[in-house]
This record gives structure tokens, sequence and C-alpha cells, in this order.
């Protein structure tokens, strides 16, 4: 792995310049700080685990019970290019120390940079709205009480906390959130689980040309790759820059590269499996007992799924599963907002960090602010879920691949990353991951347009 990560500096000639001045040893050079394996986690683990938020946990749940084991072989078939498109934009938010709307903005027109935004912000409302409502519904089922006054006190919550926690102090409490991802593996083990049929179904893929199984195929791809991880891990990346003394750009201090790309490597990959990790167990246990006992029409929600699991695996499955729906809810909710509060925010070049003062930064935390009260808003009119869902399926596969083409582009071009250049598996893995996500979306749209004509 250190061979791969070190070669395309030796190959952009970077080998001589990525050593630091005798100046700067010591300084931000090539002595760093040693960290642990925990202290070297941060924004590629918190992507992760927010790809596993509500929406997508509800697609999990209706792909499980509608059609048992047989989508598990998407998980190790998505892992490979999540984690290729998601290294990416790490890398590039760290070499460029700008997040992927600057970088729009200043390789291509305004226009391109603009459109792009626009449409990250009106899925990532459409994902609040479910997310939230999602969660509202959880702690109803457990609690009692109103899931709307829920949905709004979680949404009321995870703003202040953003607006009252600075960003170092922030990220910590997201990572601990991610132990609230336990709760799905853990729910599998509750349930009587046919593993052998499970791993027949992962090592041989039962590919079907049914209409409903494509869709559902098309719906996990979706929700696994999407738009507003790009622009968070990339947007984490630069904030981690800003605020770190020690650190720079890249392009700036080059000798950091090789450290940082290993960091980053692990980083992300650790995020994309404990992702992918998790969804695996929430098809594994919606498949054993939802499709197992026919009862696949009442998924609607990721709320659905967790109520119908209380008569088939017992009062502690059905706690864990609601539970967990809140906790993920509770890491996600801040990240989608995040993603669209930076994205303008970088566009617009407004102050914008997680780590200033509201004060310092009142723009940025008004799009927070209106992306969040967005979300709620849906929730108190009474968001349909399985709509709310559809329209950011549709508008998250509309943004994604133009977004991983464009960062394709960018990452290639040593106008944006210097001699940086992408190493050759990442350059494979980025563009099998662009048209995998073309094919799903161009089949999404036409499937959508055969059923509406019918």
């Amino acid at each position: 792995m250190m061979s791969r990560l070190l070669k395309p500096l030796r190959h952009d000639g970077m080998a001589n310049s990525v050593q630091p001045p005798a100046s700067k040893v010591g300084q931000g050079g090539a002595k760093q700080p040693q960290h642990t394996f925990l202290q070297r986690l941060g924004p590629g683990l918190i992507t992760g685990a927010a790809d596993d938020d509500p929406s997508g946990i509800a697609t999990y749940s209706q792909a499980g019970a509608q059609f048992g084991f047989a989508l598990l072989w998407t998980m190790w078939f998505s892992l490979p290019l999540m984690t290729a498109i998601q290294e990416i934009c790490a890398r590039l938010g760290r070499t460029t120390g700008l997040g992927i709307a600057a970088n729009l903005k200043k390789a291509y027109s305004k226009y391109v940079a603009f459109s792009v935004v626009a449409l990250l912000c009106v899925a990532n409302l459409f994902n609040l709205g479910a997310d939230i409502s999602a969660m509202g519904a959880a702690a109803q089922l457990v609690s009692g009480g109103s899931a709307v006054a829920y949905g709004a006190l979680f949404g009321g919550l995870s703003l202040f906390l953003q607006i009252l926690i600075p960003y170092r102090r922030y990220v910590r409490y997201l990572r601990w959130l991610t132990w609230s991802l336990l709760a799905y593996v853990l729910t599998a083990f509750l349930v009587r689980v046919q593993w052998s049929a499970a791993f027949r179904s992962m090592a041989l893929p039962a590919v079907s040309l049914d209409v409903n199984y494509l869709m559902a195929l098309v719906g996990v791809l979706g929700t696994t790759i999407s738009p507003y991880l790009f622009f968070w891990q990339t947007s984490e990346e630069a904030e981690e820059v800003r605020v770190r003394r020690t650190e720079a750009p890249l392009r700036k201090k080059p000798w950091q590269a090789a450290e940082q790309f290993r960091r980053i490597a692990l980083d992300t990959r650790v995020g994309m499996v404990i992702s992918n990790f998790v969804a695996f167990f929430i098809i594994l246990t919606t498949g054993a007992t939802l499709h197992a006992t026919g009862t696949p029409s009442v998924i609607a929600s990721s709320a659905d799924a967790a109520k119908a699991l209380e008569p088939l695996a017992g009062k502690l499955a059905f706690w864990l599963f609601a539970c967990g729906i809140v906790g993920t809810g509770l890491l996600a909710v801040p990240v989608l907002a995040g993603s669209a509060a930076y994205a303008v925010a970088e566009l617009l070049h407004w102050p914008g960090s997680l780590e200033y003062h509201a004060r310092g930064a009142p723009k940025f935390y008004g799009v927070l602010a209106a992306a969040m009260l967005g979300g709620v808003g849906l929730n108190l009119a009474g968001i349909d879920p399985i709509r709310a869902l559809f329209w950011a399926a549709v508008v998250n596969g509309i943004v994604a691949v133009p977004v991983m083409f464009l960062i394709m582009l960018m990452s290639g071009n040593q106008h944006i990353v210097g001699p940086f250049l992408l190493p050759l598996h990442l350059r494979i893995g980025g563009w099998i991951a662009t048209v995998a996500m073309l094919l799903a979306t161009l089949f999404f749209a036409s499937s959508t347009v055969w059923h509406g004509l019918r």
C-alpha cells in the first residue's frame, strides 16, 4: 500500500520536492505528531457512518423485505466503488484546501458550480425531510407521543449543537455517534438467520431482470453513493487544514502528502467498510424476518421496518432497530445540512466554517439553519416518506453523475491538484463508479417513464 501511494509522487517528479526544507522540520514538516488508530479516523469515518441514514435504512430494509438475501451481493460490489470516489474527494479537499463547490468555480464557469450546488441543496432538503420524519416516527414507536413533535425536536437539537459547538469538539461527538450503527449488527444476532443461504447469495448473485428487482438495485446503489457525501468529506478535509496550525493544503506543503494520503486511505476505507457492513446486516435482518414471513408490503419507511420486526424478532430487536434510526439520524442530519452550507458558502465566497462562532459566519449558519428548518418544515407538513425518498433518489441521481465526472476531471487536472494526480487504482475505481452510477441513473429514469406510461 505504501508503494502505491508514493508511486504517483515519483511519477510526477515530486520525489525531491516532497522532502521538507530543513527550516520546516518540527514546524509542520516531516516530523508529524504520532496518532493512534482511532485518532487517524475522522472525515472518512463520519462520512461512511452518515451514509447509513434513516433514508438509507429504509431503502436497505425494503430491499431485504422484498427480495430476502438476493441483494446482499451489492455490498461487496459497491464497496470498492464508493471507497474510490470518497478517497478521491478527500484527496481533492486536502490537496487544494477547498471544497468541491470552490474547486468547481475555480476550474469551470460559475454557472456550472451554481447549477450543481442548487441541485445538491434540493436533494439534501428532501433527504432531510425524510430523515427527520423517520427519526420522529422511530421515537414515537419507542416512547409514544407525537412523531411530528419528535422530528422538530431532533432537527432543532441538531441545529443548536452545530451552532453552539466548535468544529473540533463537534466532530468528536459525531465520531462517537457512529457507535449507534452497532444496533443493526446486534439486531441480526437476535433473529434466526440462515447463514449458509446468506453467504451463498453473496458469493453467487442471482441477478434478475425483473423491473422491481432492478429498481431495488438502483435504489441500493443510489443511497450508497450520494452527492452529499462527496461534498461533506471534501469540505471536512479542507476544514481540517484550516483548523490545524501545523497543516496546509498539500500544494503549499507537499512534503506532508505521503503521510496525509496514507491517513486519508485508512480513514476512508474504514468508514466505507463500516457503512457497507451495517447495510449488509440491515438487509440480512429484514430478509431473514420480513421477507421470510411475507410482510414486505408494510415497509414504507425505516420506522415501519422497526415496527414489523417486533412480533417476529422480539422487543429487544425492535428497540435496537428503532433507536438505531434515531442515532444514525442525529449523525446524518448535520452532515446533510452541513454539506449544503459549505457548498453555498464556498460558491459565494462567504466565511464558512463550523469552527467559527455564528457571529463570524452569519450567512454560512443562515444556510445551515435554512436547510435544517426546511427539513423540519417538510416534516411538519406531513411529508410522505416514500415520496420524499423517491424525489431525493431522483435528484441525487441527477446530481451524482455530473459531479462524479467533474471530480474525476479536476483530480486529473494539474492546474487544480498540481503534481498530486491520482494513482492508477483510484483512476480506474473512480471512473468505474462514475459509469456504474450513470447506468443506474439512466435505468432509473427509463423505468420511471415506463411505469408512468403504463
